[in-house]
């Protein structure tokens, strides 16, 4: 199957079965989108909507949260992976809002990319979710099933080598929702250690390229 085939399969199948689709993150600013996505790293979405109504509920802005020590935040965030770490980069964070954009986000990326905790996938997060812009977050999800359904070769073996195949071979109108949908995908359908594959409607096309992917 020629490549350009492959992709039409895969886009064609998720536009059916997910024509609309978001973040599982719950927020209420674009703020509130950057602290869940920052204290998501190496944890599951449904811990995060747990520990964050009552952090939100007492900081809900970077001017709040900047005037809180990491201390403060642990009592909220202490149930989430590298808590302290974490606690350390929203306070920086909220801090470097206020002090250079006035407690907004920036839809930049090298701005995003300034802000402490912030890294590339997380700003691409960001700038698809909050500002619609064409950006591929690639997520331990994303890289996976990339690799399994054969959207990428061996080669690409880095995040970044990832979000620049996806990119170029994704219509740009597709590319916010193609983030979910291979996230998705993984989560719930290729997962790490299980794949559901006897359910996977995808499995026909699926060559399961990823080395250690535990798939038969």
């Amino acid at each position: 199957m020629k490549r350009e085939d492959r992709y039409k399969a895969v886009l064609d199948y998720f536009e059916r079965q997910m024509p609309e689709v978001s973040t599982e993150l719950e927020f209420g600013s674009v703020f509130q989108l950057l602290v869940a996505v920052i204290l998501s790293a190496q944890c599951t979405d449904k811990r995060i909507n747990q520990v964050t109504p009552a952090l939100f509920s007492r900081y809900p802005d970077a001017r709040s949260m900047a005037q809180a020590e990491p201390e403060d935040l642990l009592a909220y965030i202490s149930s989430v992976s590298y808590p302290n770490n974490k606690a350390r980069h929203l306070v920086d964070m909220a801090r470097t809002l206020t002090e250079r954009h006035g407690g907004e986000v920036p839809c930049d990326m090298n701005q995003l990319l300034d802000l402490p905790g912030v890294g590339r996938k997380t700003a691409n997060v960001i700038q698809a979710v909050a500002f619609g812009k064409s950006t591929m977050a690639v997520d331990t999800h994303v890289y996976r099933v990339s690799h399994r359904l054969g959207l990428v070769t061996r080669r690409e073996n880095t995040p970044y080598k990832v979000e620049q195949v996806l990119m170029r071979n994704i219509p740009p109108e597709q590319i916010p929702l193609a983030h979910h949908w291979l996230l998705l995908h993984g989560r719930y359908v290729c997962t790490s250690q299980r794949p559901k594959c006897q359910k996977c409607e995808l499995a026909a096309l699926c060559p399961k390229l990823l080395e250690g992917s535990k798939l038969e």
